[in-house]
């Protein structure tokens, strides 16, 4: 149930579910309390402990208000509908499956009184655009991290006193985007959806991994022989530890 506050204004979170968004919902609760509601844009394509990660979000014992999701299509279904894979020069499933479909809610929930939206964008992420929805009328936006001068340490430090995990991948199971290690988990976690994902390059003709990427194979079948001879990527880490120890994090938000 969408819930605005005692003058009329929506206050809409744009929750990922990744480090940043997450630390960002609990401080607002916690320093700025009022009617929140807290917007997540599901692919579809997202592992099971990112799903189970959300109904915890939305629980009594973490930020007391379900989720609500805004799924205008799958990952699965428009990739067909595009007859493509998305890359780099063709990155429609991020604008069709998530600014697209915020942007849209946005507009409609104007109709009815201002909207603030708050989205997680840290301050030493200067360089970092995201979230730009404040051309539509009534709509303010707001970078409470940025406000609070919060960067990785600051986040980090945040998740580890309230003992909150985020799960190692927040976005999709598969994507152009992920390293080439993500792919070798992908494969020894999750062997049905790194199999179903050999299924899309087969059927549509194109792979998810750029050729010219690395030196490895860009089909997943054949990556996925290399993996069954014992040959895993370097540097193949979870992705939380990787963040931890290098600072590197992707996450695909709104």
């Amino acid at each position: 149930m969408i819930e605005r506050d005692e003058s009329g204004v929506l206050h809409i979170v744009a929750l990922s579910g990744g480090h940043d968004s997450t630390i960002m919902a609990f401080l607002l609760k916690e320093r700025e309390p009022r009617p929140y509601n807290y917007l997540i844009t599901p692919t579809g394509d997202e592992l099971p402990e990112m799903f189970e990660f959300w109904r915890w979000l939305g629980s009594l014992e973490a930020l007391g208000k379900p989720l609500m999701p805004i799924m205008a299509n799958t990952l699965k279904k428009l990739i067909r509908e595009q007859k493509a894979i998305p890359n780099n020069r063709m990155r429609f499933c991020t604008r069709m499956l998530k600014i697209e479909p915020y942007r849209e809610f946005l507009k409609q929930q104007t109709a009815i009184g201002p909207v603030v939206s708050y989205v997680g964008l840290r301050a030493d992420e200067e360089g970092r655009a995201g979230g730009a929805y404040d051309d539509i009328a009534g709509v303010t936006m707001r970078f409470p991290l940025r406000e609070w001068s919060m960067g990785e340490n600051e986040v980090q430090s945040g998740l580890a006193e309230r003992g909150i995990v985020v799960p190692d991948r927040t976005d999709c199971a598969r994507c152009y985007h992920q390293r080439l290690g993500e792919w070798w988990l992908l494969w020894n976690d999750y062997p049905e959806i790194f199999a179903d994902a050999e299924a899309d390059e087969v059927e549509l003709g194109h792979t998810w991994r750029n050729p010219s990427r690395d030196t490895w194979p860009a089909a997943l079948s054949d990556l996925r022989k290399r993996f069954e001879n014992g040959e895993v990527p370097p540097r193949t880490v979870r992705q939380y530890d990787l963040f931890r120890t290098s600072g590197e994090c992707r996450v695909c938000t709104m």
